[in-house]
């Protein structure tokens, strides 16, 4: 069996903000020990520390703060999947990448926004820019659900990645070259995923796939908020019955190339209604395709 994703991020380090919780009082959120820091390898914007955290500035933001400063979309979901199956070269604990979406503050979202180009070659892109190792995990962790996951790669940047501003080649400055976004766009998604083990979380809780047992939709959900800090929206298939999607809410102090992720207190507006799932949900186990050797 592949290593599960606690095993390949055991010794990395935090980079979600410690700064106390927006409407938490005055406790800290001390993130998971087994995350991952991106140090970004590109010249976008340096921000202050002290700047306002999305969708919580009281005044306009203006130039060039603009690119300090997430917005409108301003409501950061790091998105995952629990798939119906086991993935070639995965493992049965694995939870998948479904996307990184900057929503309105109000929940409602923009999509194929034209403030950063659309690209249509994204694992070339990543690789030119010396992105192999970055490519090989999301082969692993970020997969379509039929077609090749470069189809699903290309959908998600273009969808939602071109609606975070600070991503705009304007504020790379002089510096920037064509495909800089994209690499901070999908390694600022992979190193925020690294942060989620949502299958640990939910064994430390005790729930864990089994074929027919349902637990509370209230435990599970509490269980994934007491890991992440935040709030988490669930998805559910089947009747509304079976765990299928865990979307984590956040905040951003600063620019998404950088910026802290404070995870957000309240789902609100539009997320809170898109939770779908039933009072008791069912947790599945994975199935192994058929003569398939993992």
């Amino acid at each position: 069996m592949a290593p599960s994703l606690r095993d390949i991020v055991s010794q990395a380090t935090s980079f979600i903000s410690q700064l106390p919780l927006l409407g938490g009082g005055s406790d800290s959120f001390q993130p998971p020990s087994d995350v991952s820091f991106y140090d970004p390898l590109t010249s976008g914007p340096s921000c202050p520390i002290d700047g306002p955290v999305s969708c919580h500035n009281s005044t306009p933001i203006a130039e060039p703060n603009s690119c300090c400063f997430v917005y409108p979309g301003g409501k950061i979901l790091l998105t995952q999947f629990w798939d119906q199956q086991v993935h070639a070269g995965g493992a049965e604990e694995d939870w998948t990448l479904h996307g990184l979406w900057p929503d309105l503050c109000d929940g409602t979202y923009d999509q194929f926004c034209n403030m950063t180009p659309q690209y249509h070659n994204i694992t070339a892109v990543l690789e030119q820019h010396g992105q192999h190792e970055l490519v090989q995990f999301m082969d692993r962790y970020w997969l379509a659900s039929s077609g090749p996951n470069s189809r699903l790669w290309e959908h998600e940047f273009n969808k939602h990645g071109t609606c975070i501003n600070t991503l705009a080649p304007a504020c790379y400055g002089d510096s920037h070259k064509p495909g800089l976004e994209v690499v901070d766009y999908f390694q600022r998604a992979a190193a925020l995923f690294r942060t989620l083990d949502t299958y640990h979380a939910l064994q430390t809780a005790g729930i864990v796939p089994r074929p027919r047992k349902h637990y509370p939709l209230a435990d599970v959900q509490a269980a994934l908020e007491k890991y992440s800090g935040g709030k988490v929206v669930l998805r559910c298939g089947g009747r509304r019955d079976v765990l299928h999607e865990a979307w984590y809410v956040y905040f951003i102090r600063g620019s998404l190339q950088t910026g802290d992720f404070i995870p957000a207190q309240d789902r609100g507006g539009k997320e809170e209604d898109a939770g779908n799932c039933a009072p008791w949900i069912k947790y599945l186990p994975k199935r192994h395709p058929r003569g398939a050797d993992l």
